[in-house]
């Protein structure tokens, strides 16, 4: 079987690709600086190595040493919503640390290149998104998910490796990261409840999006090496059923046992107001898959949440562009986060 190399496996949904590929009898390192992840999240067979995808001496000397077959990429910066504010540490992981392993992998003969691009590549398009839509971004995540995806692009086109890259979205389950207040409805909302805080809603909450359970997509990505029909495409993911983000919050303080825990509505913020993406050619290259219920998945995920209990905040970075052009809601996470709002 392979040897595979996951990027950001001690994360939300690294740990789950690796805990798949173990099941289906792989060899798996992972790659992660802890920044977002935990140690505890790497499955047991896997082998962790402590360190970041923007260290070009570790990696090419990981990939030296270790002769990985596959990798699938999960590292990331993925704040999306406040990445422009933080554009040298945004640009500097998702699009040069992707570079470098890229840069690695043909050196070293790797045989396929997984990569977890985003439904932010679309920006403001028309939905349901598709992969046959020109790919506006509008912020500087979803600039460097297709940034990725056109080199990857290029390489495999003229340097021979081959790749699939997945857009993913709004992907929610057991082992996110609850520490996080600049991402992850779900896993925020489920912290804000464990802590006693209202759960935040930016605007009216009539911004629609589809959740995907994680476990859903998981075996389709990890069948990708083995799929030649994906090869040197990208493929839309994920759940194919919307909600507004103010159902969701109902939807998780139900889940939680608290339905009239309550809801904060804060300032509106830039965003993309709807986003969600048609399914069907991922579906035919790889065949149908589960799509949980959102009450199911919530469920389970409260279970788990109520397992591990309430979360410290905390952010692995700091806002780059301060002052003025900080926007109000990403200044009311700063200051909870530094302690001011109490």
């Amino acid at each position: 079987m392979a040897h595979c190399l996951v990027t950001g496996g001690a994360g939300f949904i690294g740990s789950h690709v690796a805990e798949a590929l173990l099941s289906r009898g792989h060899r798996v390192s992972v790659l992660d600086d802890l920044s977002g992840g935990t140690a505890e999240r790497v499955p047991e067979g896997a082998h962790l190595f402590t360190g970041s995808v923007t260290d070009v001496e570790l990696v090419d000397r990981l990939f030296a040493e270790q002769r990985f077959d596959h990798v699938f990429h999960f590292a990331a910066f993925a704040a999306e919503a406040i990445s422009h504010s933080v554009k040298s540490l945004n640009y500097g992981t998702n699009v040069m640390g992707s570079v470098n392993l890229i840069n690695a992998a043909l050196r070293t003969g790797v045989s396929f290149f997984c990569f977890a691009s985003s439904v932010a590549v679309y920006g403001h398009g028309e939905t349901p998104m598709r992969e046959s839509s020109i790919p506006v971004p509008a912020d500087s995540y979803g600039n460097a998910k297709l940034t990725v995806e056109r080199e990857l692009e290029t390489t495999m086109r003229t340097q021979g490796l081959p790749f699939t890259a997945f857009r993913m979205h709004n992907v929610y389950g057991e082992w996110q990261n609850m520490r996080d207040p600049y991402r992850n409805a779900v896993a925020i909302f489920f912290n804000q409840i464990l802590r006693g805080e209202p759960i935040s809603v930016y605007g009216d909450g009539g911004q629609v999006r589809a959740f995907s359970y994680v476990k859903d997509i998981v075996d389709v990505i990890v069948r990708a090496p083995e799929t030649e029909k994906a090869w040197g495409r990208a493929f839309n993911v994920g759940s194919s059923r919307t909600n507004t983000v103010l159902e969701l919050a109902q939807a998780v303080r139900a889940a939680a046992g608290v339905p009239s825990h309550p809801i904060a509505h804060l300032p509106a913020r830039d965003e993309v107001m709807v986003a969600y993406t048609a399914t069907e050619e991922a579906r035919e290259v790889f065949g149908d898959w589960a799509d949980t219920p959102l009450a199911d998945g919530l469920a389970r995920t409260a279970a788990w949440a109520a397992s591990v209990g309430p979360a410290e905040l905390r952010s692995s970075f700091e806002i780059e562009i301060g002052g003025e052009r900080v926007p109000e809601w990403a200044q009311c996470v700063a200051d909870r986060l530094s302690g001011a709002d109490r």
